[in-house]
């Protein structure tokens, strides 16, 4: 098992062509794990040890699972990679792999640039929408009303797309073209049931540890990407600018600060966002930096557990937000605005907010989006927010809304 974990740093790395693409392409449903970070990519084979469920803390049954394999192999840094679900009562789907595989970034790589072959068997997709686009709306605005009477501050509504084709997807093919489509981002594909497997990539980093230094970065507030430069342009602006969007950004922000500042020394949030872009959407972002009080007890799961939900994904009052989700959506979220990553047994990790993403299971795929909603949300806007961000996914598999 060979588990390098190198320091995130600005400074452009010479890698060999196809290092880490190469990860990529050998990846297999099923058994292999992906996570693809702007660090480092990650290509776990087999399971070692499988992370039980039971009612004790997820992170004391993490480090004692890696401090086990620790045990059993030698190896001095086994890893724990997988996806925590949205509920705080699903259980984790979390391995120690038998083989962890690293390269360098995916987006250090010059073959990321090339196309991704077509595939000749191309899945002819059924759509169905869950709810459909005016239920969607309706809701949204039920909710607008409710914070108008100021039951609560920010929630986030998400709707699905359900995929049907008759034969099952080709996965390799949709990670692959997930990457190249956003190769700075964080790319994963890993299993989290018998036949079931989550695959996406995500813009937003939950919580980065390594060693003292900890390192968040909370998007809220998006706007939809344009072909035309000039409008991209003043999109992007107009974001910057936007009260409704900078207010729910604040908010997440606020509600970030205040869950890493008990484990810091220090902290640095900044006093402005800046711009995000995805190949779809632009997105406000603060990056959050501080060094860690106790490093030799804070891991990066503690940190990640304490962030989440945020409000970028769930709402606030949190609790409240949980029951407005539950009334309002006509599905079972699983992993969706979950979390996805890896731990070494040191504590350090990366853990991303599973969103941009889809459950493929079968012949079918589930994709998932949302929008934050605040009492100055427009129904009408928030649901083209949630088809704007469904591009990423669409586009890889050769589907349209």
């Amino acid at each position: 098992m060979t588990t390098t974990v190198h320091e995130p740093t600005t400074t452009p790395e010479l890698v060999t062509p196809g290092t880490a693409t190469a990860l990529l392409d050998e990846y297999r449903p099923a058994t292999d794990r992906l996570i693809a970070t702007p660090y480092q990519t990650f290509l776990g084979h087999g399971t070692l040890a499988e992370l039980p469920h039971s009612n004790a803390p997820l992170t004391a049954r993490v480090q004692d699972l890696l401090d086990e394999a620790r045990r059993r192999t030698g190896e001095r840094q086994p890893m724990v990679l997988g996806a925590i679900p949205f509920s705080p009562d699903a259980p984790p789907a979390l391995v120690v792999p038998e083989h962890v595989r690293t390269a360098p970034a995916l987006k250090s790589d010059p073959l990321i640039a090339l196309p991704v072959p077509v595939n000749g068997n191309a899945a002819d997709w059924q759509v169905r929408e869950i709810p459909a686009p005016e239920e969607y709306s309706a809701a949204v605005a039920a909710v607008v009303a409710r914070m108008r009477a100021g039951e609560f501050d920010k929630v986030v509504l998400a709707r699905t797309l359900e995929l049907t084709a008759p034969h099952a997807p080709d996965l390799p093919t949709m990670l692959r073209r997930l990457a190249r489509r956003d190769p700075s981002g964080y790319t994963f594909a890993v299993p989290t049931a018998p036949g079931r497997t989550l695959i996406g990539a995500s813009p937003e980093l939950l919580v980065a540890r390594r060693g003292p230094k900890l390192t968040a970065n909370p998007l809220a507030g998006s706007a939809p990407r344009s072909a035309d430069l000039a409008e991209d342009v003043r999109r992007a602006a107009a974001l910057l600018e936007s009260p409704k969007d900078l207010h729910e950004h604040a908010v997440v922000v606020a509600a970030v600060r205040e869950a890493l500042a008990p484990f810091c020394r220090t902290i640095d949030v900044p006093e402005r966002p800046t711009l995000v872009r995805t190949a779809a959407m632009w997105h406000l972002s603060t990056t959050v930096t501080g060094e860690l009080a106790d490093p030799g007890s804070t891991t990066a799961l503690d940190l990640a557990c304490a962030l989440h939900p945020t409000p970028a994904v769930c709402g606030t009052p949190t609790d409240l937000a949980r029951q407005v989700i539950a009334e309002s959506e006509p599905f079972d979220r699983g992993a969706y605005t979950g979390m996805v990553g890896w731990q070494n047994a040191d504590g350090d990790g990366d853990w991303v907010v599973t969103i941009r993403c889809a459950e493929a299971e079968g012949n079918r795929l589930r994709l998932f989006a949302g929008a934050g909603v605040v009492a100055a949300s427009s129904p009408e806007a928030e649901t083209a927010e949630t088809g704007a961000k469904f591009r990423t996914f669409l586009n890889a598999v050769g589907a349209a809304l």
